[in-house]
Parts: C-alpha cells; sequence; structure tokens
C-alpha cells in the first residue's frame, strides 16, 4: 500500500478515490451486473490526480525533499544491488572485530563489468530496519568498506557506492570502537583508490557517515535525495533551540541536489519518476544505472595514479572556490 507524505493529501484523496472506482468496477464485472460506466471518471481523476502531482513535486521547499529523501519505500542500497548487478557476492566483517549489516557490499557484475559494490542500508520494514540498524553505521561497518575498497583497488576493480544514512551510529559502543577513527580512515582510503569511484546519493545523505563512503570521482545524487553535515531537525535545535524551525534551517543548509550542484559539490542529478522514486522504483533505479554507466565510461582509461590526482584535486577546489 502506497505511503502519501502530509504534502501530498490532495493526490490521496484522489487516488483514494480512483482505487475506489476501480473496486467498484471489478465487483460489477464478476457480479455481471451491468452499471454506469466508471471509465471515463476514472480517466478523469487519473488525469487529475497526474497534474497535482506534477504541480506538487515541481514546487517542494528543501524540507519536504528531506521527507522525500527519508520515504520508507523509496529503493534502497541493496535493491540497487539487486537491480542493477548479477552474480552479487556479498562479503562480510572487518578482520577486526565483527560484521555490522548497516554497511552491505561485495562483488558483483555491472553490465557484465566485474566490480565491487558498497553502500548503506536502512532497511524496508520494522524486521529490516533494526537488522540493518536503520543504515548508521559502527565503526566495524566503515572499516569492512575500507576492505572491500582496498580490495578492489588491489585488484583492478571500479568501486560504485550508494549512500542512503543520517549518519553513523552515535552510541557509546562505536565510540569506544573509534568511529571517527574509521570515518577519517574510510575517507582517505575512497581519496587514495586506484580504481573510478561512482558515488550515488539514493536518499539521505547525512554527516561524516555518508562522506566516508562518498569521497569519490563522481558523485550523483537522485532528484529529491539530500545530502548535509546535519539534519535540519538538529540543526534547528542547535541553533536556535527549536526543532520546529526545521524548516528554515532546511533552508539555509543547502543540502538539496539542485543547490549543491550549483555549488560544485555534486556532479551530476539522476532524475526521479514524477512523485518520487518510491512512486516507481524500478523505473529510478534503470536511470541510476545509465547514469552509473555514463560516468564510468568517462573513467576507465584513466591510470590510478591520475584518478587520485583528479579525485584529490576535484575535493580541494571545493575549499577554494568562494560561495555566494
Amino acid at each position: 500500500m502506497r505511503q502519501f507524505l502530509d504534502f501530498e493529501k490532495s493526490v490521496a484523496e484522489l487516488e483514494t478515490k480512483i482505487d475506489e472506482l476501480r473496486q467498484m468496477g471489478s465487483q460489477g464485472k464478476d457480479s455481471g451486473t451491468s452499471g454506469i460506466n466508471i471509465d471515463d471518471e476514472i480517466a478523469r481523476l487519473s488525469e487529475k490526480a497526474d497534474k497535482q502531482l506534477r504541480s506538487t513535486y515541481a514546487k517542494l521547499t528543501p524540507l519536504q525533499k528531506v521527507q522525500v529523501a527519508r520515504h520508507a519505500q523509496r529503493p534502497k542500497a541493496l535493491d540497487y544491488v539487486r537491480l542493477l548487478t548479477t552474480d552479487y557476492t556479498p562479503l562480510a566483517g572487518d578482520r577486526s572485530f565483527g560484521d555490522d549489516d548497516a554497511m552491505i557490499g561485495g562483488l558483483a557484475r555491472f553490465r557484465g563489468q566485474p566490480v565491487v559494490v558498497i553502500g548503506t542500508e536502512r532497511g524496508h520494514d520494522t524486521e529490516t530496519r533494526l537488522k540493518h540498524n536503520f543504515g548508521m553505521a559502527r565503526p566495524e561497518g566503515y572499516r569492512k568498506a575500507q576492505r572491500l575498497m582496498e580490495m578492489a583497488g588491489r585488484f583492478g576493480l571500479p568501486v560504485l557506492s550508494f549512500v542512503d544514512t543520517a549518519g553513523a551510529w552515535p552510541g557509546i559502543d562505536a565510540e569506544a570502537r573509534g568511529q571517527a577513527q574509521a570515518i577519517a580512515k574510510s575517507i582517505d582510503v575512497c581519496l587514495k583508490a586506484p580504481v573510478p569511484l561512482i558515488v550515488t546519493v539514493i536518499g539521505e545523505g547525512g554527516s561524516g557517515g555518508a562522506i566516508a563512503i562518498g569521497a569519490g570521482d563522481r558523485i550523483l545524487m537522485l532528484e529529491h535525495s539530500i545530502y548535509s553535515v546535519i539534519s535540519p531537525e538538529a540543526a534547528a535545535s542547535i541553533l536556535w533551540r527549536d526543532p520546529k524551525l526545521a524548516p528554515a534551517a532546511a533552508e539555509a543548509l543547502k543540502l538539496t541536489a539542485q543547490d549543491l550542484q550549483s555549488l560544485g559539490v555534486i556532479d551530476r542529478i539522476v532524475s526521479e519518476p514524477v512523485g518520487g522514486a518510491q512512486r516507481e522504483p524500478d523505473e529510478a533505479v534503470r536511470s541510476v544505472g545509465d547514469a552509473i554507466a555514463e560516468e564510468l565510461a568517462s573513467l576507465v582509461d584513466l591510470t590510478g595514479p591520475a584518478l587520485i590526482q583528479k579525485r584529490r584535486d576535484k575535493f580541494l577546489s571545493m575549499t577554494r572556490t568562494p560561495l555566494h
């Protein structure tokens, strides 16, 4: 069953009416009774709902984009791995403490090409969200990502990274095992990887938990995804002591894909189906796959040292460009 966000109320009402009419029509056919022709009414309401949906999504505020990015029905990292790759072989453990289900990764083939995939997995329902800790990785998760990226470098395999996390796990256990060092080391490993590294922000890209696997040659963002050092709610609580000011914080943070592309932080925006990736997950995943293939093709001829230098220059330039 489709889940609607609060600003989609008008669309929800129309689509509920459409579903009711379709059910009435189906029941009439099953019973063999002839009733009024409801096809014209369904077509009229469908057209109205489509226009309303397009209008709504054409003028989303930053905070509304945050809601879309967090939508429970958006495709998650494992969905992208399942739909975009073949022969996926998951690898586990950091060879130091244990495994972390919040960070997934392994070997696969992307359109026939061997690759290493990594990503933060949030889960779709209560059971899988608990299993994957809502996509918030602990130190062993980032050390697993480091191990996979270093392995990719040894075997000359491109890395595909899928980012979807509110941030790294902030628990005492994570701090005790060196969370900050693990994130810093992951960023360092990203920057030193002698192979193409394509990063895609598929939902929420939160703080160090995202950039730990996000320092790539190409950074892609889905149209309604977000990428920020802090959540709007937390920023409002810190700056103004009032989480109700999250809309103002979301605006100030410049966390949308459109803002970040204009600032030079990301390289490409991948369009989503009307109404967000949650409405047509397969279509959204295919669009991401096409974008990754194009970006990968532009990098495969570069040598390891050239990739590393261009990647370093890319991130250093972000600190030297004046913001307006």
